[in-house]
Formats: C-alpha cells, sequence, structure tokens
C-alpha cells in the first residue's frame, strides 16, 4: 500500500481537501513546468518546428500508456470534454428510429450534445435511472443493459457517475452494445488517472476525458481517444496542424485535403499549447509513476473506521464493493441540519461537494485518515 503523498503538494496543513471531483490541486512539479514555459515565450526564437508536434505526442504516448491503448495516434488533444462529445455527435449517421443512452443525471458536458441530436433528427434520447437507492450500482447497471437491443445506436456514459460514485460495468455494457451494433462513448473525467482503465479489454469507441480532476492537470485542457467507427471523420474545425504534412511549415499553402493520421484530424487548434501540454505531460508521468491501480487501493483504503461508523449511525455509503474508492456519495438524513452542517465544514476547512441529499466525497493521495476524522467531526457537530 503506497504512503500518502501530501508532500508533492501546496495544501496548507490546516486543510482537508477531499474534492478532487470538483478539482484537483496542482502538483509541485506542475506547477514548475508550467512556471517555466510561461518564460519560454519571452524568447520566442527559441521555439522551433518540432516543439509544435514532439511534446503532443510524448503526452499522446503517456496517456496512451494510461489507458492501456497501443496507437498513441488515436489520441486526440481537447480543451474541455463538450468538444470531444461534439466531434463524436458530428459523425454518426443517424437513422429514423435510433436510440441514444445515457444515464439520469449524467453531467450536462454529456447531455447537451444528444440533446441536440434528438433535436435535429428523428431519434430518442433515453435517460436511463435507478429504481434502488441502497443497491443503486447493481439496479442501475441492470437497468441500462436493458435497454440496449437492436434500435441502440450510441450509449454514452460515464465509468464513475460524477454526483455519488457508481461505477457502471463496462466490460458488460461493452459486450451488450457489441451484440446489437451500437457504439460505446465514455466521459472518463471523473475516473482516468484514478480508477484503473483498459482499453484492450473494453475496446470502447470514443474515451473523452477533461484534464483538470483526475488526470491532474490544468484547466482548458483534455484528451481523447476516438476508435475505427471515427477514421473517416470530420472534425467541429478546420485547423491547419491537423492536416496533413503540416511540419513543413515551407509548404503550408500547398493546402492538403488528408489529414493527420487516425484521431490527428480531431485535436482542437493551436493544441501544440506549450504551456498546458507539458504541464498535463508532467502530471501523467507522475500518475503512471504511482500507478491508477496503488492510488485506487489507496483512496479506498482512506477513512474505513470513519466511514463504517458514520453507517451505524444511519448514513448511506454505498458497499465497498459497490463504489469507487475516488468518489462517493454519502447520504445527508433529517439527523443533520444542512446549514449548521455547511456552516462546520467552513469553520474546520474541511472540503467537499454538494450533491442533491448527499455529500460527495472524492479523496486522493494527498489526503490521509485525520482528514475523514475531521469530516466526521463535521457531522457530529452538524446533528440537530
Amino acid at each position: 500500500m503506497m504512503d500518502h503523498q501530501r508532500q508533492l503538494f501546496d495544501l496548507p496543513e490546516e486543510v482537508a481537501y477531499l474534492n478532487c471531483a470538483y478539482m484537483s490541486p496542482q502538483l509541485k512539479a506542475v506547477t514548475a513546468v508550467g512556471q517555466d514555459a510561461i518564460l519560454r515565450k519571452q524568447r520566442p526564437h527559441e521555439i522551433a518546428v518540432q516543439d509544435f508536434f514532439q511534446p503532443v505526442n510524448d503526452l499522446k504516448i503517456a496517456f496512451s500508456k494510461l489507458i492501456n491503448n497501443p496507437e498513441p495516434q488515436r489520441v486526440a488533444i481537447i480543451p474541455s470534454a463538450s468538444y470531444g462529445i461534439a466531434n463524436v455527435a458530428k459523425n454518426i449517421r443517424w437513422e429514423e428510429g435510433d436510440e441514444i443512452i445515457v444515464v439520469a443525471e449524467q453531467f450536462p458536458s454529456n447531455i447537451y450534445s444528444w440533446k441536440r441530436v434528438a433535436e435535429a433528427h428523428p431519434v430518442k434520447l433515453l435517460e436511463i435511472g435507478s429504481n434502488s437507492y441502497t443497491e443503486r450500482t447493481t439496479s442501475w447497471n441492470k437497468a441500462v443493459l436493458e435497454q440496449i437491443h437492436s434500435k441502440t445506436k450510441l450509449v454514452s456514459i460515464s465509468h464513475v457517475h460524477w454526483a455519488d460514485g457508481t461505477v457502471f460495468d463496462l466490460e458488460a455494457i461493452r459486450k451488450k452494445t457489441k451484440e446489437v451494433g451500437a457504439l460505446l462513448v465514455i466521459d472518463g473525467t471523473q475516473s482516468i488517472g484514478a480508477l484503473p482503465f483498459d482499453q484492450a479489454k473494453f475496446q470502447v469507441d470514443a474515451l473523452i476525458c477533461a484534464a483538470y480532476k483526475f488526470l491532474m492537470g490544468p484547466y482548458s485542457i483534455g484528451l481523447a481517444y476516438y476508435g475505427s467507427a471515427f477514421d473517416d471523420g470530420i472534425p467541429i474545425e478546420e485547423n491547419w496542424i491537423n492536416r496533413h504534412n503540416s511540419q513543413d511549415f515551407r509548404a503550408l499553402v500547398n493546402y492538403q485535403e488528408a489529414y493527420q493520421p487516425l484521431a490527428g484530424k480531431y485535436s482542437v487548434g493551436e493544441h501544440s499549447n506549450f504551456l498546458l501540454v507539458p504541464m498535463l505531460h508532467r502530471a501523467l508521468e507522475q500518475i503512471l509513476a504511482w500507478g491508477t491501480g496503488n492510488i485506487q487501493a489507496f483512496a479506498k483504503n482512506l477513512g474505513r473506521e470513519v466511514l463504517t461508523q458514520l453507517r451505524s449511525e444511519g448514513l448511506f455509503i454505498a458497499d465497498d464493493s459497490l463504489r469507487a474508492g475516488h468518489l462517493f456519495g454519502i447520504s445527508l438524513n433529517d439527523q443533520i441540519n444542512l446549514d449548521r452542517f455547511k456552516q462546520c465544514l467552513h469553520e474546520k476547512n474541511v472540503f467537499v461537494s454538494f450533491r442533491g441529499n448527499s455529500i460527495r466525497v472524492s479523496p486522493h493521495v494527498y489526503n490521509r485518515d485525520t482528514d475523514f476524522e475531521r469530516l466526521y467531526d463535521v457531522f457530529q457537530a452538524a446533528k440537530r
């Protein structure tokens, strides 16, 4: 079991930050890379042609290692999850009667594109919920699987639900979608980097990830994997660097019809970003050194005694075998004074997110058991 890594971050000792699903704190090493990158622009004459391409390729290779993708050129650089989803939505040929499956209360960036599709085409958008609160993971996966049939064109969900940490059975869902010829698109923003993901096993058609959460990167950059279903697609924007032979600056006005190989066409314009790309690459290097399996095991082992005690006091927390370790919900029952609870969080410098009648807790390797003990103190102080 790995030890906590708080020394690699600049979190104040008095802060219990249990909110990585909101935004990760930045590694000191990533900050240092960013500072150096900012200073480079002072001397643009030192930025060479290869600097537009090699750092991006290195980033794609690092991300591919993280998700076990043998083809780094299937990775695109995106500015946001919504951008990555929009590339998918644009490149599907819709037919009357097609169905799109999402899950209830899914994050908006993985909803609005599908709502737009349903408005523009004679297709049906199905939002699948769970019919059980206490057996949420089992019932929700069952409900999704039961809705996949011959009319299903696409299933677009997350690996881990952003609000409560419900883990979706991607292996079973992939098997069912393949049986009916449907695409599987995954928003990995709340899971990739903290929960192991094996593209060789799951074989999803697209994987979309904003980087500022569990990839530990900066804001306004992300990574997307696009499978063979999108090899002949058209990107949502046309920029010069995504075209064939863009490495030859002398020949840029020899306009090219062909794109860069595989997912190269889907990257955002100016994706060579000399600030964000090296910062994210450094973050991925650290995640690869830790290992996502180790991160998940560490997170799941945190605060066990506190969570057991909270369950005994009538608060619902999904069984450890049915939730992610890095993101999960704790219900707030009638014993808790909500206003007092929020006040106590502020007083004790404990940071979580509120989602409906629950709090969302999302620890990482900078946390310690003492952070959960302080969260427990908040619960006790907020009892009616």
